[in-house]
């Protein structure tokens, strides 16, 4: 896999953000750019030019740690970027590290299984790095119903929902903010898995058929999963404010759990109760995908993530 032309974008694209007075360089005449050059990345990096020039045309395989951080300080990169420079090195073409053969499907186990099932009090959805949701209690599939409705039978995906379907605009209050969080994991998980076609098929896709995608993606900016504050405009209980704690699996960093919960007392925990009775008169149950039992007890490998 040949990643010269993303690790190209990259590089660039941190470097034209950073003007010379926030790197403390002298300005002298008139400017092209309002970015850095790459005579001046190679000074702030205490590297030459030419070894700079190499790296940025995609050259990263053979980069040293020490490099790499020296690039990080000069480009101002934060610990998400830092680490999404490690993850071009790795799949860079020439690198020791670079992956062979394409990964596999992410399962989930049983014992994550029984985890959604003693929460039956709050949503837990676990999704995949291409946002597929593989698994999710009663509870998440209601928060989640617009969602589930959009992917007509099919596997779920909330990426596919924030940017194809005209629903999500309304269901997330902040839509942007989720929508550039999306496109940044997106880009993460592309840069740690190049073989994945799955993946790699769902970002043609979004880029194909959304503008907002497409300008997004073209920014080159990456961005992790925190824990936080999501809002909600449930087509059935209306606003609701939740608290989100998000983990990896320690077994396969691929999968995410993300756990909603609403401050005690608040009109959020009251819709959430109310959701509660709603998808229990909907007869949902905890499932994979799109079907099946969350109670399950032999994993089976689905598509995942939301």
């Amino acid at each position: 896999m040949d990643n010269r032309a993303e690790i190209r974008a990259f590089l660039k694209s941190r470097r034209d953000r950073v003007t010379p007075e926030q790197a403390g360089l002298p300005v002298y005449g008139n400017r092209r750019v309002a970015g850095l050059r790459r005579n001046e990345v190679a000074l702030l990096a205490g590297m030459s030019v030419e070894y700079y020039t190499r790296l940025e045309r995609g050259g990263l395989g053979g980069a040293s740690d020490a490099v790499l951080d020296a690039l990080g300080r000069a480009l101002r990169l934060d610990d998400t970027e830092r680490a999404h420079l490690y993850d071009l090195r790795a799949t860079a073409s020439g690198s020791a590290r670079a992956r062979r053969g394409a990964p596999a499907r992410p399962a989930v186990r049983a014992g994550v299984r029984r985890m959604l099932d003693a929460m039956p009090t709050l949503p837990v959805l676990v999704t995949d790095q291409r946002f597929d949701v593989l698994l999710a209690n009663p509870l998440a599939r209601a928060l989640y119903a617009p969602a589930f409705e959009d992917a007509s039978g099919k596997a779920a995906n909330t990426a596919r929902f924030c940017f194809l379907s005209p629903a999500a605009r309304q269901y997330y209050v902040d839509w942007e903010q989720i929508a550039r969080t999306a496109v940044g994991a997106l880009r993460v998980a592309a840069a740690k898995d190049p073989y994945d076609r799955a993946l790699s098929d769902l970002i043609g896709e979004l880029s194909t058929r959304s503008d907002t995608f497409r300008v997004l993606w073209g920014a080159q900016d990456v961005r992790v999963f925190r824990d936080g504050t999501k809002r909600f405009r449930h087509p059935v209980v209306g606003r609701l404010d939740l608290d989100h704690e998000t983990m990896f699996l320690a077994a396969d960093d691929q999968v995410c759990v993300a756990v909603y919960s609403a401050v005690p007392g608040s009109a959020s925990e009251d819709g959430l109760k109310l959701l509660a009775s709603w998808a229990a008169t909907t007869g949902d149950r905890a499932s994979e995908g799109s079907e099946g039992s969350g109670k399950s007890e032999a994993p089976e490998e689905t598509d995942a993530e939301g």
